[in-house]
């Protein structure tokens, strides 16, 4: 999900050799289109969270997951700099471009892991940090050097780090786990495979010539799309299994069905007309999905809507 560079990057980049690295490509080796959707569903969890922190210490939590999140695009551009400049999608990535020099990327990524860490765990408390540094590891150790080129289930797999956000926010305002953070765990968890194999079917030939076993290269376009399906049906009766045990009303209910039918039609129709096409359009709608669904509920608590445990009572 991370744009490539800008026509007037390149050009810097071919004036100067390739040589010299600026604050845009620092800043794009944290992905920061990931990066946003760990920041906002981390919020989510700060938010729905029962109990309250200072507004500095929120702010402070959310921007040390912000820098989690950067801090494993960092990592993660520094190892797969090799197939990175072999695919189109990735080539002009800093590292794969020779902007920036892998080990640069890979000091800056342990430092700002270190660094949001360390403060997450000195301004909330330390089972919080210690949720951010299982989920820095899971992603960099886990999914990017183990699961990624050995397995077509790394991206089953590998969801979990990128689910844990609201799990992190919700802990750094309670101090403990509970059911409603689990149940938005799930619902990025499973997620994440339809997302990411709506990309991969448009795809195909990049993830085959650097050798990452990709689901629709394994087992075929077909079987890919039926686990697509499979796991979006999945998604919405999670999305709808929220409601009651977080304490939300009728304005989440009726978003998360509305854009829920919709991000199924979607999976349903890649599965009928099999073409690249609608493989990208539900790939571009399923990180709207997610925004929405997430958007919704914290709309649903602002405004202070009857939990639908209570009106069904």
């Amino acid at each position: 999900m991370v744009p490539q560079e800008s026509s007037a990057a390149l050009l810097h980049s071919a004036n100067h050799g390739g040589s010299e690295a600026g604050v845009r490509d620092y800043w794009t080796l944290l992905k920061p289109n990931v990066m946003q959707l760990a920041v906002f569903t981390g919020a989510a969890g700060v938010y729905l969270a029962p109990g309250r922190l200072h507004p500095i210490l929120a702010v402070t939590t959310v921007l040390c997951m912000a820098v989690g999140a950067g801090a494993c695009g960092a990592i993660n551009n520094w190892y797969d700099a090799d197939i990175d400049k072999r695919m189109g999608r990735t080539q002009y990535r800093p590292t794969a471009a020779g902007r920036v020099a892998p080990a640069e990327a890979l000091s800056f990524g342990v430092t700002l892991s270190i660094l949001s860490v360390m403060l997450l765990g000195l301004s909330t408390n330390w089972l919080a940090a210690l949720i951010l540094a299982l989920t820095i590891v899971f992603y960099v150790v886990v999914y990017t050097m183990w699961l990624k080129r050995r397995t077509c289930q790394n991206i089953v797999i590998g969801g979990a780090a990128g689910a844990l956000p609201p799990v992190i926010g919700w802990v750094a305002v309670t101090g403990s786990l509970d059911w409603a953070p689990i149940i938005m765990f799930a619902i990025i968890f499973l997620w994440t495979p339809p997302h990411f194999w709506a990309l991969a079917l448009s795809r195909t030939d990049d993830y085959r010539r650097v050798g990452v076993p990709m689901l629709p290269i394994v087992v075929g376009r077909r079987a890919t799309e039926k686990a697509m399906v499979s796991y979006t049906v999945a998604v919405c009766l999670a999305a709808m299994a929220l409601a009651p045990i977080a304490g939300l009303g009728w304005l989440y209910c009726l978003a998360a069905l509305i854009t829920s039918a919709y991000f199924l039609l979607l999976m349903v129709r890649v599965l009928v007309d099999d073409s690249d096409a609608v493989a990208m359009s539900a790939f571009r709608f399923s990180i709207v999905y997610l925004f929405a669904l997430f958007f919704a509920m914290i709309l649903d608590r602002a405004l202070g809507v009857a939990p639908v445990s209570v009106m069904i009572t």
